[in-house]
């Protein structure tokens, strides 16, 4: 069964710091690209950031660029988002996703359309 497994949200306050895990089954992560994304109540999917297949390739969103890092251990077959300086605006459920480059080792994929795997989400709340 191939899936991917989202851990490590919780409730921090504003200011604090989080790391999240996203460990895939049934599949190697080193051979996909990963997003992680969010959604919070009411609003739509976000693209916060992603890594290609190779780890050298990455994007941010504008709104969590300086704060978030993604980083990928293939020898532990996870893909990491660290947050930091966190806001009550990003309280929302986070999601990882994988995406099939066809051998292109850089490759970042434009469109949440284009990742293949889903993870079920893990909720992350910013609050005092």
């Amino acid at each position: 069964q191939l899936q991917l497994v989202e851990s490590g949200g919780g409730l921090v306050q504003p200011g604090g710091s989080l790391k999240l895990s996203c460990v895939a089954s049934g599949f190697t992560l080193d051979r996909y690209a990963v997003g992680w994304f969010r959604q919070a109540p009411g609003k739509e999917r976000e693209e916060l950031s992603c890594i290609s297949s190779n780890g050298g390739g990455t994007r941010y969103a504008n709104s969590v660029r300086g704060r978030f890092t993604i980083s990928k251990d293939n020898a532990k077959n996870t893909v990491y988002l660290e947050m930091n300086n966190l806001k009550p605006e990003d309280t929302a459920v986070y999601y990882c996703a994988a995406d099939w480059p066809y051998g292109d080792i850089w490759h970042l994929p434009s469109h949440s359309d284009e990742y293949d795997y889903w993870g079920q989400g893990t909720q992350v709340t910013v609050s005092s």
